[in-house]
């Protein structure tokens, strides 16, 4: 159901059309100074133009506390005043003319899809990036702040995704991923957050959809971390100066013209990565998704008595591969992919079949070296 409301200004009858069902405001016609004065008051936006203006969108959800705080802690910073969010039972911020927007929801944070498009079809502003505040979980139960991309890039269709995304699906990585790591090792060091709280990546998992580049930042990993404010607050840095808000330049821009435009591709290992992680702590290093080894299911050839090659070895790790190295390659234009491998990870066969699979798909395998 849509509400039309018109007035009338110098012989003009601009509408503003406030859309229920969408919950979405705009304008159907130019705005007179009698209309922009009603848009405030039903909270539109202005009429669209033809260059979109491009944001960045952090999501924080109020049901998590690792979440909520270090949302808090950010917004408690200069520059930030209330924004209509155009979008239902959700709360908007807006830092300035910076182009960053703080998006509070009540939900579980994997389960709002599609916040970039639905933030654009609402206020007519592009996402150019997505930033995820999450609590982590995990079985040692140790302290925890970590970064990572999303996707379900394993999972066949039909497949349940319990924690949310579209299976065969990777979202884009965010080219800050890598720098932002290192940079939040920095911050934590400085609050003295090291060596109780662990600083690691994680391997790409879970959702919620998004076709924008993303990453996710989480305290971790009980009820009592994940509400440290001392952790909420370095987060909220990370992001604060990440973003470049306090006035500094912003860490993790991506300029696929520089000379180091090499961008690691992970492959196997465990969930934090540790093979991978030794390359990405390296100052220059760029990351995009990280397959964990339960990323890449592989069925035992030896359960058959065919001579072992790639194409009859099943299991979904060739889709993963192929939607990681693909939604990497998306968020690094300009960028050259190459694949890491955590050799040890691998069994001979399991290996054999990843490095001729990479072969076919001209994936080229970086050593060490060559990130650096």
């Amino acid at each position: 159901m849509a509400m039309l409301l018109k007035t009338t200004s110098s012989g003009l009858l601009p509408t503003i059309a406030i859309s229920k069902t969408l919950n979405k405001c705009f304008f159907t016609k130019a705005a007179s100074p009698a209309t922009l004065r009603l848009a405030r008051r039903f909270h539109c936006s202005l009429p669209r133009k033809t260059t979109k203006k491009m944001v960045t969108l952090i999501v924080a959800t109020t049901t998590d506390p690792a979440s909520i705080n270090p949302a808090n802690a950010l917004l408690a910073m200069p520059g930030w005043d209330p924004i209509p969010s155009c979008l239902q039972d959700m709360k908007g911020f807006g830092n300035g003319a910076g182009g960053v927007r703080v998006l509070l929801h009540n939900k579980g944070i994997v389960e709002e899809d599609d916040l970039d498009r639905r933030w654009e079809e609402a206020t007519g502003e592009r996402v150019d990036e997505l930033i995820f505040l999450s609590k982590h979980t995990a079985v040692s139960n140790r302290p925890a702040l970590t970064v990572h991309p999303i996707g379900v890039p394993h999972l066949r269709p039909g497949d349940a995704a319990p924690q949310g995304g579209r299976p065969g699906w990777a979202a884009p990585p965010s080219p800050r991923i890598g720098p932002w790591l290192r940079h939040l090792k920095k911050l934590a060091q400085a609050h003295n957050l090291v060596p109780e709280f662990e600083i690691t990546l994680e391997g790409t998992h879970h959702g919620p959809i998004t076709n924008t580049p993303t990453m996710f930042l989480e305290i971790g990993s009980t009820d009592e971390y994940w509400k440290r404010q001392d952790a909420a607050q370095v987060i909220a840095l990370l992001v604060w100066e990440g973003l470049g808000l306090g006035g500094g330049a912003a860490v993790g821009n991506w300029n696929g013209e520089k000379d180091k435009n090499r961008v690691l591709l992970g492959i196997g290992g465990g969930h934090y990565a540790p093979r991978h992680m030794d390359i990405v702590l390296k100052d220059g290093v760029w990351v995009g998704h990280l397959l964990s080894g339960y990323s890449l299911p592989m069925e035992d050839p030896s359960q058959s008595k065919a001579e072992t090659n790639t194409k009859e070895i099943g299991g979904t790790w060739r889709e993963a591969i192929k939607a990681g190295f693909e939604a990497t390659q998306s968020a690094f234009p300009g960028g050259e992919i190459l694949a890491h491998l955590d050799h040890k990870s691998f069994k001979s066969w399991q290996k054999n079949a990843i490095t001729g699979f990479l072969g076919e798909q001209n994936i080229k395998i970086g050593k060490p070296n060559d990130f650096y």
